[in-house]
């Protein structure tokens, strides 16, 4: 039997990074001003071991905060690790920031032979990949005038459109091939799968479990910075699917042995997903003091699985009067674009007056139908005073939502649509 042959390796990698509460702590310790430790240590990646053989398709799954993207800047040289060994045999195309190499001055040829050189690549041997480049990214005249001036759409175009014709020996993917219009997304999977054909060695990272799924030969599972485990995608998606709600069995460190399942449920009651820079505004005669979301098991959790109910929480505290209050939450995607929303008055749920100094619980419950992906939620509390628009409190972008898919169909949402094929009588 032939032996395979390595194309990635990782032994016992680690990523440690030093959280300081304090900039002047930072300092302290650069100048070694003190004997004390000023910093905690925050593992984003915990003595992983990782091999890819020479033709596979690997995938790597996980919640936010897992290590996924860590661990593909330590593979590409963009981070160094903190310890551990990375071996790579082969020349590497990396999908991961589209466009971090790109000089907004320049046109879009000029571009392409500065990206063209930065991975490696002679003048002439640009020149003969120039066709398929420009015929891939479709972008017309628009590749003569400097790239500031072109839109998002065309941007991600160009950026992949280099990445992905430079006809790599391993290609790297993370989150990328959902960009631009699904035309063009079609185009990027059909080169995907083009190169999985051939067999190119592939590294692929996505919250899209259908094309984890349908691409992946073998899934690697993170969790907070350790690899839980390895196996056939369908495997590792159903203990990625129980981590997400909390019926997995984590290892306590410390203790050495297994959680019980009341403390389980609290490791698994995130509050990661917060934004901390939020925008904020209103009179505050009414306030929301306190919010979270929680997935059809009543966990606290960031992260919900299409076609499962999730809750939406709001605690709200009156100083004021208020005739009539209406609560409200709104879904957009990463770009801004809103795509769902509701309230109490839409619901006709509660249209009452409220004194001063109550304090209301509110819930929206729904099933998620959402494509699998990024997003973030808004709250509000408004109402009308003598005819008048009042807004109260209103929390913009307060949590990111990852919704978990296994199935996504096109645009935002899903239809929940059955799908028959027979033969004709």
């Amino acid at each position: 039997m032939k032996e395979k042959k390595i194309a990635i390796q990782t032994k016992q990698l680690e990523k440690v990074y030093r959280l300081y509460d304090k900039p002047s702590d930072r300092m302290r310790e650069a100048f070694g001003l003190s004997g004390k430790k000023h910093y905690k240590e925050h593992h984003a990646l915990d003595k992983v071991d990782m091999t890819v053989y020479q033709g596979e398709t690997v995938g790597i799954i996980g919640t936010n905060g897992s290590g996924k993207s860590t661990i593909l800047k330590i593979i590409t040289g963009v981070l160094n690790p903190s310890g551990g060994e990375v071996t790579v045999d082969g020349r590497i195309s990396a999908l991961l920031e589209l466009g971090a190499g790109f000089n907004m001055e320049y046109n879009g040829i000029e571009n392409i032979y500065l990206n063209g050189t930065m991975i490696g690549f002679s003048e002439k041997e640009i020149d003969e990949k120039m066709d398929a480049i420009l015929d891939f990214a479709d972008i017309g005249d628009y590749v003569y005038q400097p790239v500031k001036t072109y839109s998002s759409g065309m941007f991600v175009r160009l950026a992949f459109a280099v990445a992905i014709n430079i006809e790599p020996e391993i290609l790297i993917v993370d989150e990328a091939l959902s960009v631009g219009d699904v035309f063009f997304q079609a185009k990027c999977y059909h080169k995907f799968e083009e190169f999985k054909k051939i067999g190119k060695t592939i590294l692929f990272v996505s919250h899209d479990l259908s094309s984890i799924s349908k691409y992946c030969d073998r899934v690697i599972l993170l969790n907070k910075g350790k690899k839980l485990g390895e196996g056939s995608p369908k495997e590792m998606i159903d203990v990625y699917k129980r981590v997400l709600v909390g019926q997995y069995a984590i290892e306590d460190e410390e203790k050495g042995n297994l959680l019980n399942d009341n403390d389980l449920k609290e490791a698994a009651a995130v509050k990661a997903g917060i934004n901390p820079d939020l925008l904020e505004y209103g009179t505050k005669a009414a306030c929301i003091t306190e919010y979270y979301i929680t997935d059809s098991e009543g966990i606290k959790t960031t992260a919900v699985i299409k076609g499962h109910e999730f809750t939406i929480h709001m605690k709200v505290e009156f100083s004021q009067d208020v005739p009539a209050p209406i609560f409200a939450f709104t879904v957009k995607n990463i770009r801004g674009t809103e795509i769902t929303g509701t309230n109490t008055m839409f619901e006709k749920t509660f249209l009452k007056p409220v004194s001063a100094g109550s304090v209301k619980a509110v819930t929206f419950r729904q099933k998620m139908s959402l494509q699998g992906g990024e997003y973030l939620l808004s709250l509000g509390v408004t109402g009308y005073e003598n005819n008048d628009f009042a807004v109260y409190h209103r929390l913009y972008d307060v949590i990111n939502v990852t919704v978990i898919s296994d199935k996504d169909t096109v645009g935002y949402y899903d239809m929940d649509t059955e799908a028959v094929v027979r033969d004709c009588i």
